[in-house]
């Protein structure tokens, strides 16, 4: 009998099982952000500037929507040098910023990708 492999996850589904209604991970959403949202959607905002971010010289991969508790901690790990453990407190609130930040745009995926299936079946339907 031959050896039965699981294939799982998302790269599978992009491109063998489901690629019609997998959404590309680094596109702009195809819906309206606003469907399904009767009182509309909190808008997200960056705390920080960009001229904040070139003047403390932020490496690019950090500049996102936590940006402002980055800076938070590496002022603090420059006061408090070489006791950096003294940052504890910024360190886990720029990390849970980035955790939330993480969630949402999962959440946003998946959002997408049910929205993508809704579509599907109403076409099939209609040509049903």
């Amino acid at each position: 009998m031959p050896k039965r492999s699981t294939k799982m996850g998302t790269l599978w589904s992009s491109y063998v099982t489901h690629p019609d209604i997998t959404p590309e991970a680094e596109t702009a959403p195809t819906f309206d952000p606003l469907y399904g949202f009767q009182n509309g959607r909190k808008a997200r905002v960056m705390i920080a500037t960009d001229a904040e971010m070139k003047a403390a010289r932020i490496p690019k991969r950090f500049r996102d929507y936590c940006a402002h508790k980055f800076l938070e901690l590496e002022d603090c790990r420059k006061y408090h040098f070489p006791m950096m453990n003294k940052c504890d407190h910024q360190n886990h609130a720029y990390q849970q910023c980035q955790y939330e930040d993480y969630v949402l745009r999962m959440k946003e995926f998946e959002r997408e990708r049910r929205l993508l299936e809704r579509q599907k079946r109403k076409q099939q339907a209609a040509a049903a």
